[in-house]
């Protein structure tokens, strides 16, 4: 069975990392086994492997910004759009969500209407009823968000499939098999909560209740539902070859 790669482009709070890296909480969260899955730590210079031998690439979230244009995040932008053009299943989340976006031709860059923390309600678009990630899940559902950045337009073809109060682009497609998600799906309550937390100054200083934020914090089982299905989406490509 063709293996997963976690791109790891960041990673978690330093209060957190007790919980291990963002690969090993998405791994967890979609419910592969480490013998399923490759790493590939970019934000360490980590070169990115052959995309023809894999079943399908997640992209973790980060605290860099994709307008920085890093070199690390650059040269996985290139290597991302060659797997999308090839047809890979691709899922980026957050700081992935981002650098797909980009690297397809959307534009990203700070949110002006501030920072998004904390658990949001979703808003489906009309297209995720037919999505095979989105597909039967009811119209408003609850997922955990942290990010200042944004998609502000999604890449030139792509269908939005999710919005919030605070971002139009919460999750879109582009082609078949390519998916950026801007929330967290592997995020549990209490890694929301740890966000919260390590941000709390921040969020006070910007007028936005950090307390209140907390005391909001709910499960998103149908959020975690999406990874779980690009997985098997990606597993199904594999087996039929396409």
């Amino acid at each position: 069975m063709k293996p997963f790669l976690l791109i790891e482009t960041g990673d978690p709070l330093p209060s957190l990392r007790r919980h291990g890296g963002f690969g090993h909480w998405i791994r967890v969260a979609a419910g592969l086994h480490g013998r399923e899955v490759r790493h590939a730590r970019v934000l360490d210079g980590e070169p990115l492997p052959s995309a023809g031998g894999l079943a399908g690439v997640l992209v973790s979230g980060s605290g860099a910004m994709v307008t920085e244009r890093l070199d690390w995040s650059e040269r996985t932008a290139a290597w991302l759009r060659e797997a999308a053009d090839a047809g890979l299943p691709l899922l980026g989340i957050c700081y992935g969500h981002q650098l797909l976006a980009d690297a397809l031709g959307g534009q990203v860059d700070y949110n002006p209407r501030g920072r998004e923390m904390g658990t949001v309600e979703l808003e489906l678009a009309d297209a995720a009823a037919t999505d095979p990630l989105f597909t039967g899940l009811p119209s408003t559902l609850p997922a955990h968000a942290t990010h200042l950045q944004t998609v502000l337009a999604p890449p030139p073809g792509a269908t939005v499939l999710a919005r919030s109060s605070l971002d139009d682009c919460q999750a879109f497609r582009w082609g078949e098999a390519t998916w950026g998600v801007q929330f967290h799906p592997e995020f549990s309550t209490g890694m929301m909560r740890g966000y919260i937390h390590g941000r709390a100054d921040a969020l006070d200083r910007e007028g936005l209740c950090h307390r209140s934020l907390l005391k909001a914090v709910r499960p998103a089982p149908l959020a975690r539902r999406v990874l779980r299905r690009f997985v098997h989406q990606a597993r199904r490509r594999a087996h039929h070859g396409a």
